[in-house]
């Protein structure tokens, strides 16, 4: 596996077009596309990636089953190609510094000079307080049908309740297994609705009652659902559903219009990943809970293509503005084209 490449921010090479904050996949995304387009780019990574605890990542095409870990280091390998620079460290602030770009402050003191920040630091899950899951959490106990339902197929199945997902995951997996189980997890049963109790009947999902207690383990495998009281439930996978949290502490701070979701409030963008903050796009899991890897590359890339337009054109108006105070004139500019032209014919 590719280390990580070290990027020491230097004075005086301390400007780029565009600071990247996180290198998960939209992250590296963006900067892919952006150092295809020859911009200068920096990713400034603290290598938290939301998919570390899991051995394989799925439903990316060509590197369905691949390890996270490999396609994130083959993906910082593909961006260095094109001259992005990748640091580990942290940014701590990111200042507006009055012309529309951005100071960024980063953990081990260097500061540098954005034109545009891309911020792809992800979410944390936060699991259910019940003793063992953490241990667990990646391996045989999961919360996404489309990351990892697959590989638990046919398997005795728990679902724990939560009442703001309600029976959604249950109805899930009960199209990969026919044993699937849902634990209220201390949840009134008045809490269902009848029509929830008949799509779970009709799915053949089963409904327990009472408070988990903790799962039960053997030989390094999960075999048991207990409950408080000690009665244990025989089962080889649970269902978790997480809280999750955006790491959205610099986006705040820049002062970034959140939104309501199912899943509590997350940064608002535009189908670019725009924020409403001018400058700072948002791409991947900060700006939602659905951003699985190839959602999260896509977004990168779509920020990445604007961002460049957005640059190139400020770059030309620029310039066409300092020609106007300058030499320009259209009788000039046609003399130009004409010499050009009779210069490639020649």
């Amino acid at each position: 596996m590719q280390a990580q490449t070290q990027a020491p921010v230097r004075a005086g090479q301390n400007a780029y077009d565009v600071v990247v904050v996180g290198g998960g996949t939209a992250g590296l995304t963006a900067a892919l596309i952006l150092g295809r387009s020859r911009r200068s780019v920096l990713v400034v990574d603290a290598g938290e990636p939301r998919n570390a605890p899991a051995a394989h990542m799925h439903g990316f095409p060509s590197r369905d089953g691949m390890p996270p870990a490999e396609f994130l280091a083959e993906v910082r390998r593909e961006v260095t190609e094109y001259g992005v620079e990748l640091v580990r460290d942290r940014v701590t602030a990111a200042e507006p510094d009055g012309s529309g770009e951005f100071e960024v402050t980063l953990a081990d003191g260097g500061r540098v000079h954005a034109r545009r920040l891309v911020v792809a630091t992800g979410l944390v899950d936060e699991l259910p307080d019940i003793p063992g899951l953490a241990d667990r959490w990646g391996d045989d106990v999961i919360h996404c049908p489309f990351c990892h339902g697959y590989e638990v197929r046919d398997q005795p199945i728990a679902v724990l309740y939560r009442k703001a997902t309600g029976i959604h995951q249950a109805l899930l997996f009960s199209g990969l297994s026919p044993d699937v189980t849902l634990f209220l997890n201390g949840a009134d049963e008045d809490d269902l609705p009848d029509e929830h109790w008949q799509l779970l009947a009709a799915a053949g999902v089963s409904v327990v009652s009472g408070r988990v207690d903790g799962i039960e383990v053997t030989d390094d495998r999960l075999t048991g659902v207990r409950l408080e009281g000690g009665r244990v439930f025989p089962r080889s996978v649970v269902v978790v559903p997480t809280v999750m949290v955006p790491r959205d502490s610099l986006l705040s701070a820049l002062g970034a219009r959140t939104k309501e979701t199912p899943m509590g409030p997350f940064v608002d963008v535009d189908p670019t990943g725009l924020t409403s903050v001018p400058g700072v796009w948002a791409v991947g899991n900060a700006t939602g809970p659905a951003e699985q890897v190839v959602n999260a590359a896509s977004a990168g890339y779509r920020a990445g293509v604007t961002i460049h337009a957005q640059l190139l054109n400020a770059d030309l108006e620029r310039e066409v503005a300092r020609r106007r105070s300058g030499v320009f004139s259209p009788e000039g500019e046609q003399a130009v084209a004409r010499a050009r032209r009779e210069a490639v014919g020649a």
